[in-house]
């Protein structure tokens, strides 16, 4: 299993637009119904990534928290399934209701959303402001799977509290790492 990096996004960018199915829902949804009233946490996962895995519980927690404060958080899967199907649509409602989550899980089947993002890896985080201008992308904490850190959710926690707050994440945002998203 190869570890990739995110790759960089500017703080301040705006969020590129999309509608994707809910797998959950069976609907489409477009960013701006999903978008948080005091920010959005979007977010690349998929069902089978180790690191996903890793933090799927943290995840379900971390955004039950913050969903009263606000912030919305949205997942999306941009695998190609034909190469991995266990992360098509079918298995992903599954997995989002084996773990009971609070946010929808979006497909991204052309995978033009996740080019968008310039998303690299799952998971992959980026946090926008109420004004869909990025404030935080990067990882969710130090844990990955077999280190011993425990899962605390802090760099994420600490760039939505200071989104809340209304002040400057001065901590030095460390890129995600994770399994590479799958290309077509």
């Amino acid at each position: 299993m190869a570890l990739v990096e995110s790759n960089p996004f500017g703080i301040g960018t705006k969020a590129p637009d999309f509608s994707l199915l809910n797998v959950i829902s069976s609907e489409q949804n477009s960013l701006d119904e999903l978008k948080g009233e005091n920010g959005t946490v979007i977010m690349f996962i998929c069902n089978h990534c180790p690191f996903v895995i890793h933090v799927n519980e943290a995840l379900v927690s971390i955004a039950n928290q913050y969903l009263e404060k606000g912030i919305a958080f949205i997942a999306i899967s941009s695998n190609n399934i034909e190469t991995h199907p266990q992360d098509g649509p079918e298995h992903m409602k599954e997995h989002a209701q084996k773990h009971q989550y609070p946010f929808p899980y979006l497909y991204d089947e052309t995978q033009e959303v996740a080019k968008a993002y310039d998303a690299a890896c799952t998971p992959d985080f980026y946090i926008f402001d109420e004004h869909l201008k990025s404030v935080y992308h990067g990882q969710l904490d130090s844990s990955r799977p077999g280190n011993d850190i425990p899962i605390t959710g802090e760099d994420l926690r600490n760039a939505m509290d200071c989104l809340l707050m209304g002040t400057t994440n001065d901590k030095v945002q460390k890129p995600s790492i994770g399994c590479s998203i799958k290309w077509k």
